[in-house]
């Protein structure tokens, strides 16, 4: 899926000029913001089900994938996009409780990431909308001297292994994955 992003141009322009031009590009829309972003264990999700406010709240996906919701109890909530999710809470809610609901659902906070390996922070952090593997090593205090620069070592939420990549500016990070920086060697 992609976005249409409005830039500033940032050189050969003048004053007035350069603010008053825009750059577009076709720009991925990361993964977390677009349709189809499958809901896990630790997202925060608004759920809003209209004219009935004692239903709706902020609500986590737990490690189970479930999600607790007042009057309909546990429902699936993990490995279903955000629409689909809003589906099944709408059908719950339609079978006996209520005649014709409205449900709305959005992510308020995505689960975290994990980055460890020859960064100066390793641990856990917390995941934002458009995160790149740079990013993620500058929130863990920068690489370490011995760090390799050159390459990255992905293992994406739900998968068993690793994958080793370029590391780029442009290599995307999403909710849950674990980055792990390697020793280069001399």
């Amino acid at each position: 899926m992609l976005a249409l992003v409005v830039c500033i141009a940032a050189g050969g322009w003048s004053g007035a000029a350069r603010a008053q031009q825009p750059v577009i590009s076709d720009a991925p829309v990361p993964a977390a913001q677009s349709m189809d972003y499958l809901l896990g264990a630790g997202d925060k999700v608004r759920v809003t089900v209209y004219g009935e406010p004692d239903l709706s709240g902020e609500f986590f996906v737990t490690g189970s994938g479930l999600m607790s919701l007042p009057l309909i109890g546990e429902i699936k909530a993990g490995g279903l996009t955000v629409g689909q999710f809003q589906d099944a809470v709408q059908k719950s809610l339609s079978d006996g409780y209520l005649k014709e609901p409205r449900v709305s659902a959005e992510v308020l906070t995505f689960r975290p990431f994990y980055i460890l390996g020859e960064v100066v922070k390793p641990g856990t952090y917390p995941y934002t909308a458009g995160l790149t593997v740079l990013n993620a090593v500058a929130t863990a205090g920068g690489f370490t001297y011995r760090a390799d620069k050159k390459s990255v070592y992905i293992k994406h939420n739900g998968e068993t292994s690793e994958a080793k990549s370029a590391l780029e500016p442009s290599t995307q990070v999403a909710p849950g994955d674990t980055i792990r920086i390697g020793e280069r060697f001399f």
